[in-house]
């Protein structure tokens, strides 16, 4: 068996704009994905609303989520949530280069 080794900080391209989205691992129950987040934020009026339960942690950067009820919450390096399935939400608002480590569970 051969180990291969990858860095979560490795650069996948040099996207000025928008988001990165990269699949670290998958199976049917889980998914674990690394985002990077370039002063991103949703379109208005855009809600996310998934059918896993998410957890996610910001791993470098800051982020403003939004949520559909009018709750917003402010996340700096180390801080994590946890977004219960169908619970719509958006992106408010990122620094130049969020990352981000997700986690969907079904």
């Amino acid at each position: 068996m051969s180990v291969t080794v990858k860095n979560i900080f490795t650069p996948v391209s040099l996207a000025a704009a928008g988001e990165e989205f990269l699949t670290l691992f998958e199976n049917p129950s889980v998914k674990i994905e690394r985002i990077v987040s370039h002063s991103h934020s949703s379109p208005e009026n855009y809600w996310y609303d998934q059918a896993d339960d998410e957890w996610v942690v910001v791993l470098r950067g800051t982020a403003i989520l939004e949520f559909a009820g009018g709750e917003r919450v402010t996340m700096n390096v180390g801080d994590s949530v946890t977004i219960g399935r169908h619970v719509r939400h958006r992106v408010a608002k990122t620094s130049a280069e969020t990352i981000w480590l997700a986690v969907h569970v079904q």
